[in-house]
Parts: structure tokens; sequence; C-alpha cells
């Protein structure tokens, strides 16, 4: 019987991919566009290189309890500021309340990922 943990099987590191996708592919393509002329702000370029360099950080398996924390912080900020959907009238607010509600269940599977992750003694 051994006490060490063991490594993530196929659906939990898929499972971690994906998560971390939303991150690589939105922050990468917005930093892509602005790349090619799209216009940005400087907080989305900002706001963008972050979530890519985490996206890929969480992919990597790199620090994972404390990146999908702060990405769990990052989308439940997000889902606060960007999708108000209680100061909207409809039909503006059932399709504001539904990216809330993704932002929401994204920040539920970090914070899983965090909670499940074994800390590496090294």
């Amino acid at each position: 019987m051994s006490f060490r943990p063991q490594p993530p099987g196929p659906a939990a590191t898929s499972a971690r991919l994906l998560l971390a996708s939303v991150f690589i592919v939105m922050g990468g393509w917005r930093l892509w566009n602005a790349y090619h002329g799209v216009p940005a702000s400087g907080a989305t370029l900002a706001s963008s290189a972050v979530e890519l360099v985490l996206g890929l950080l969480v992919a990597a398996g790199w620090k994972l309890r404390w990146t999908a924390l702060l990405s769990a912080l990052l989308l439940a900020i997000d889902a606060l500021m960007s999708h108000p959907f209680w100061a909207l009238a409809e039909p503006a607010r059932s399709a504001q309340l539904l990216h809330f509600m993704k932002n929401a269940s994204m920040a539920g599977g970090f914070l899983l990922l965090s909670a499940t992750t074994h800390a590496r003694r090294r």
C-alpha cells in the first residue's frame, strides 16, 4: 500500500486541459487580433495576456492548486464586472445571465481542480 499521491488519470488531465483552453483560446485570440490591427484597450490587452499565461500554466499543471484558484477568482470577477444581467431588461438580461452562469460554472470547475490537486513535496 502506497501513500504517495497517484498521478492524475486521463479524465482528470482532459478536464484540466479543457478548463485551461478557455483562457488559452480567448486570451490568445484577443492578442492575435490586436496584433493584426483590431483596436483593443490597454486593459483588454493586459487581461488577455494574463489569461493566456494563466491558461498555459494550468494546462502544464504548474503550481496547479494556486493557478486554478487564481483562475476561479479571475472568472468570478469577470462574471460580476462583464455580465451584469441584474441591471438589464430582456432580451439582453437572458443573454448576459447565460454568460454569467458560464463563468460561474467554469469558476466552480477551477475551484474543484484546486481542491482536488495534490500538493507536491519538494
